[in-house]
């Protein structure tokens, strides 16, 4: 099992999220994270820390589909790859109906569909092996609708880009994970349960997982008081279960439910959603976190590592924000 590390989003300090980069390299890591939702993009503080290290993997979990043409996202991928001398890793997602839709002004659709056809079209330009052209529901490259000029035509990539940049899909819902491990080369699972690997089965079906890269988003909370550490997980998870989607239309609830936390998953929902973000942050469950996250003191995360090193998770990414936390890690996984 590899390490990587999750720095999310872009704070005010690029320097400490360098620093941290620059460490896990040191450490042998085998790749590092960043994200965007609607703030920082995903791009640019990647870059960054690319420019700053020379061996580790620098991955984007996740790119947004809707805020990028897939042209855009496989030129962004190409470029990056290029400047940071292979180490590109592509890992995209379609985010929820209220970001998709609220934020970058696109219909939610069909999201397999969407993403089928989505990541074609940027293994197709990547490829190199014609000039690009598709004709599907929801992409047509050349445009040749009604308000088209007419002048479009099928163009090839300049340059030549590495055709097999690894591509990560972000999924939890089990017809998403499906098409993850069907077209993808990994998969970006967040709130991961190693000891339920019952939830995902139907979903990753006959792929061979030596050739596909499970690499889970995985809270890291280094500590002696136990429940001080689950405590700085459980408002994420309640932002999450609770408050990122509507009611009946929240994938994280869902997968709270197929994990088996039914009751505290509704518990969670109603209270954030009355404005009790707070009482919703209690209402998590110590076994949740547990299952999901790794809190403690160093014997603790050894002893619930277990479960993830009997998984198939290959890749075991880190969201931890202490240098003292990813030595640990290393201790404990390289």
């Amino acid at each position: 099992m590899r390490l990587g590390l999750n720095l999310a989003y872009a704070g005010p300090a690029p320097a400490d999220n360098v620093g941290l980069a620059q460490r896990a390299e040191s450490l042998g890591y085998f790749s590092v994270w960043t994200a965007e939702a609607y703030g920082s993009d995903a791009i640019v503080p990647l870059t960054w820390i690319a420019a700053h290290t020379s061996r580790i993997h620098v991955g984007t979990a996740i790119m947004q589909m809707p805020a990028r043409t897939p042209a855009m996202t496989a030129m962004t991928a190409a470029t990056l790859d290029q400047m940071s001398g292979g180490r590109f890793l592509l890992g995209l997602g379609l985010s929820g109906p209220q970001v998709v839709e609220g934020w970058h002004g696109q219909p939610y659709g069909r999201p397999l569909e969407k993403t089928r056809e989505y990541v074609a079209i940027v293994r197709d330009i990547l490829r190199r092996d014609k000039p690009l052209e598709h004709s599907g529901t929801h992409y047509e490259i050349p445009y040749r609708g009604p308000d088209a000029t007419g002048l479009g035509k099928p163009l090839k990539m300049i340059g030549r880009p590495r055709a097999d940049i690894p591509i990560y899909l972000a999924a939890i819902g089990p017809r998403n994970v499906a098409l993850a491990a069907e077209i993808a080369d990994g998969w970006l699972p967040v709130f991961f349960s190693p000891r339920r690997m019952d939830v995902y089965a139907d979903s990753l079906g006959a792929r061979d997982l030596s050739t596909f890269d499970v690499a889970p988003s995985v809270p890291v909370i280094l500590g002696e008081d136990a429940d001080a550490c689950r405590s700085t997980v459980k408002p994420a998870l309640a932002l999450y279960v609770g408050g990122m989607g509507a009611r009946g239309r929240n994938f994280y609830n869902d997968l709270a439910c197929r994990l088996g936390y039914e009751a505290a998953a509704k518990e969670i929902q109603d209270l954030y959603l009355d404005g009790k973000k707070a009482e919703a942050t209690a209402a998590v469950p110590d076994d949740l976190v547990d299952e999901v996250a790794l809190c403690g003191p160093k014997s603790r995360i050894a002893e619930l590592l277990e479960p993830w090193k009997q998984s198939p998770v290959t890749t075991l990414v880190c969201n931890a924000l202490q240098p003292e936390a990813l030595e640990v890690m290393a201790e404990l996984v390289l």
